[in-house]
């Protein structure tokens, strides 16, 4: 019975049955089962036998298209694995390209990958975004091409000089193609069949769409005759092989889609398409068409730029109809919001063309905030009590912080400033800009005077002093040495400028040290004060304000902006003290961030490689976001120069004071550590870095040799590379070469003086070339502090040694019994622990004092012994 009974008649069920029953082969025949069950519509279809060049070409056409595909999604991974298959299936087809010929679409696709990856190398941004494993194979996908087509340069010149030809022979094999694969589609309800992608129009973003009424029904007549044309000749260029065109038509209207016409003109909406035709354009209107905008804001899918041009629409049209200022001041909130939530990620930077919008937005708000008196923002007005329309007896109250949007302005800048490339022309561009930000800066600072709370304008100062404190006035330097202009107009410029930078950092300093009640404000302030008075050399008032303030004591409960701003600090006072001669206070500034060994990221100036144990990405991104910009960086090089030959100075003279003896510290390990290496050299060469240099100044100061150790420390090659750096030049070198002078003197007196019963005052002048007072001085200060055993005959201006020093000998057998009083010790600890005496607080004789030492008996010739010595 068949299986079918239940459903059809008795024909169709003897059908059924007899299909079922099992079929014998006929001998010489080669149908299967398949073949004699196949359906009445499948009788007619025939089987399409094709060539070996067809299947090879497909093959070859079939990876192309993969290529292009991962080329317009820049996957290099892909488009190097799919580029070595095309390499390895055109070796096979070699036969048949040998009969046929170079097939041109495969000359098409060498010249343009190779095209395609000169301009992806060429873009180092791009570059620079790619991940480890497409810019690996971006290198070596070039390589293969570059090699690959040195075999083909014929061919690909000649498509060069004519391309259309071999684009036309491939777009009719892509028709006719597509005239096989429609011919096979019969079924009259496919869509498909009759729909051709027609080119990419201009249309509007997705958001704006549901703002504008009636826009697409006032042009649907004048377009419907050029919409029938196009749809009958992309109907014809689509070979679909039907022969009901009519039927075509109607199923494809169900599909089809008008594309919206273009509504923007001259980067704004007309106000017939921004609001119905007829609509009265009041302060209601637009505060509804604003809230409206607003509301797709943050949302998934909206076009950010579009909700900027629709704002800017909107501005022009409350313009045009002269809504007052509020409404416009409240349009231009909002449109800088906007600009700032461009871009999502909090790590992404603005591009060139938003961020001169914005600061041309932020210009044209504060010009309005001046010209009327009547408008009055502030974060505490509720949008309930707005007052924006036009009134005679209120003014204008708009909800809106404009110190807030600056505030981001300025942060914007500075990521700008951090993403940029320091050695491009791009950066020194973007850099023109910081005069445009201060200049804002400063005119909110003079609207908030007069209209700002105290909490406002500390804010506002700090941003002024933010882009202050780091810089050198060179016009108040040259004020100062009594320096003028060359020409007449240098002159001029010079008594046109304002007041020095010193007395404008003063201002705003001393207020926010009155006024302010935040500490983070007044710590920043502080610093940065402490920072610019070092920059200029006034040591003594950075010096006293430092030690005043007392934030040493609590920075490290800062957040890590304000410690940054501290190292930056710290190192610039230690600078400064090195400038003026205070070696030993230098030495003490930049001994926490140079024995570290992280001064570039403790001065937030790059990341050191760590381990990912240590950092995550999460933080490394976090951590890059704190960096300082370039052009406010402090010169590492310099600054280590700073601490070494401070470290030199100090530590050569106290080397040779206490050369015997033991227990000698260490000033600087950092310097130690230098020696070290230099000594391990095999050969030793002359100096060629900066720290060869201090190196090897280092041993001639150590012999007294101060000519040699001078010519190490200044020469033409350190003058360019740290000397030079320095306002006042000159005054540093001839600061170094007299220090340098006074400690090898020093050096040179604790090291030979064991070998003098007396020397002269006057020979010590010649050989140091110093003036006779300084030595006497030196000389002085030493045995004054007992670190020269000698007395001044002062009739013959004589150092005469008194000879207490002890020999080498003596100096070795105190170095032994040092060491023997610490092996006593020592056995005697571990012998109480093996016994378990405990100090020796339980096993003492009722009799014994307790003024003993443990561990020890009394013996007859009074004294002690150690334990072991009575057995």
């Amino acid at each position: 019975m068949s299986r079918f009974f239940a459903t059809g008649s008795d024909s169709e069920s003897e059908d059924s049955s007899s299909s079922d029953e099992i079929t014998p082969k006929v001998p010489g025949t080669s149908f299967t089962k398949q073949s004699l069950l196949l359906r009445d519509d499948e009788e007619d279809t025939k089987r399409v036998v094709r060539s070996a060049k067809d299947k090879r070409f497909e093959e070859l056409t079939n990876l192309i298209k993969t290529i292009r595909n991962a080329m317009k999604i820049r996957d290099m991974s892909k488009c190097l694995e799919e580029f070595e298959q095309l390499c390895r299936a055109f070796l096979k087809s070699k036969t048949i390209v040998d009969k046929e010929g170079m097939p041109p679409f495969y000359i098409r696709l060498l010249s343009d990958l190779e095209d395609y990856l000169n301009q992806l190398w060429e873009d180092k941004e791009g570059k620079k975004k790619m991940n480890k494993n497409n810019a690996k194979a971006l290198s070596t996908l070039r390589q293969k091409i570059r090699k690959y087509n040195r075999d083909y340069e014929t061919e690909i010149a000649s498509y060069k000089e004519n391309p259309m030809v071999s684009a036309d022979e491939e777009d009719e094999k892509d028709e006719v193609e597509s005239g096989v694969s429609s011919d096979s589609d019969d079924e009259p309800g496919d869509a498909k069949s009759f729909l051709k992608k027609k080119p990419a129009a201009e249309a509007l973003p997705p958001d704006s769409s549901k703002f504008l009424k009636g826009a697409a029904d006032e042009e649907s007549s004048s377009s419907s005759h050029v919409d029938d044309e196009d749809w009958d000749s992309d109907t014809a260029e689509s070979g679909s092989g039907s022969e009901d065109e009519e039927g075509n038509d109607a199923i494809a209207k169900i599909f089809l889609k008008k594309s919206v016409p273009v509504l923007f003109k001259n980067s704004c909406f007309l106000p017939f398409k921004m609001f119905a035709k007829g609509t009265e354009i009041n302060t209601t209107v637009v505060v509804k068409k604003l809230n409206e905008i607003l509301q797709a804001r943050g949302k998934k899918g909206t076009d950010r730029a579009a909700q900027i041009e629709l704002l800017h629409a909107l501005a022009n049209i409350s313009n045009e109809n002269i809504l007052g200022e509020g409404i416009l001041v409240k349009i231009k909130f909002n449109i800088i919001a906007s600009l700032y939530d461009y871009n999502p990620n909090l790590a992404a930077f603005m591009k060139a063309d938003m961020w001169k919008k914005c600061l041309d937005c932020i210009d044209e708000l504060l010009d309005i905030l001046f010209n009327n008196n009547n408008i009055f923002i502030g974060e505490n007005i509720a949008e309930d009590s707005e007052n924006l329309a036009i009134t005679d007896s209120q003014p204008f109250r708009v909800r809106g912080c404009i110190l807030t949007l600056v505030e981001r302005m300025d942060e914007e800048f500075t990521k700008i400033m951090q993403n940029t490339d320091p050695h491009s022309q791009e950066y020194v561009d973007n850099l023109k800009d910081e005069g445009h930000v201060c200049g804002i800066i400063d005119r909110l600072l003079g609207y908030l005077e007069t209209k700002g709370s105290t909490e406002e304008v500390c804010r506002v100062y700090l941003r002024r002093i933010m882009h202050t404190y780091y810089k050198f006035d060179y016009k108040a330097h040259r004020r100062a040495l009594g320096l003028q202009g060359e020409t007449k107009s240098e002159q001029d410029a010079e008594e046109s400028e304002g007041e020095d930078s010193a007395f404008i950092m003063d201002r705003l300093c001393k207020f926010i040290y009155a006024k302010d009640r935040t500490d983070r404000i007044r710590t920043c302030a502080i610093l940065c004060h402490i920072y610019h008075h070092a920059l200029h050399s006034r040591w003594y008032q950075a010096r006293d304000l430092m030690l005043m303030s007392h934030l040493q004591d609590n920075i490290q409960h800062a957040d890590p902006p304000v410690q940054i701003l501290y190292n930056r600090t710290m190192v610039q006072l230690g600078i400064c003290a090195f400038r003026q001669g205070m070696i030993k206070d230098a030495h003490n500034a930049l001994l926490d961030i140079q024995s570290s060994g992280r001064a570039k990221e403790l001065l937030g100036q790059g990341l050191l490689m760590r381990n990912m144990q240590e950092r995550n990405a999460e933080q490394e991104k976090i951590e890059k976001r704190r960096q300082v910009p370039f052009h406010m960086h402090i010169n590492l090089e310099l600054l280590e120069c700073v601490y070494l030959v401070s470290a030199m100075l100090l530590e050569i003279p106290y080397m040779a004071a206490h050369e015997f003896d033991a227990r000698r510290r260490m000033i600087s390990k950092q310097f130690h550590h230098q020696l070290r290496v230099g000594e391990r050299q095999p050969l030793l060469g002359p100096p060629e870095s900066m720290r060869e240099h201090v190196v090897a100044a280092s041993k001639s100061m150590k012999m007294g040799d101060w000519r040699t150790c001078h010519s190490f420390i200044i020469n033409e090659k350190m003058n360019s590379k740290v000397w030079d750096l320095f306002p006042e030049t000159q005054c540093v070198r001839e600061m170094l070469v007299r220090k340098i002078q006074e400690e090898s003197l020093r050096t040179y007196l604790f090291t030979y003086s064991s070998v003098y019963d007396s020397i002269s005052m006057a020979t010590l002048k010649e050989m140091f070339e110093l003036e006779l007072p300084m030595v006497h001085s030196i000389i002085s200060k030493m045995i004054i502090n007992e670190e020269l055993m000698a007395s001044l005959d002062q009739p013959t201006q004589t150092v005469v040694m008194h000879r207490t020093e002890p020999t080498s000998l003596q100096n070795m057998a105190l170095q032994l019994a040092e060491k023997l009083g610490g092996l006593v010790e020592n056995n005697e600890r571990v012998f109480d622990l093996k016994q378990g005496v405990y100090g020796g607080y339980f096993n003492r004789d009722p009799g014994s004092s307790l003024d003993e030492p443990a561990g020890r008996v009394p013996h007859e010739g009074g004294g002690c012994l150690p334990c072991n010595a009575q057995r």
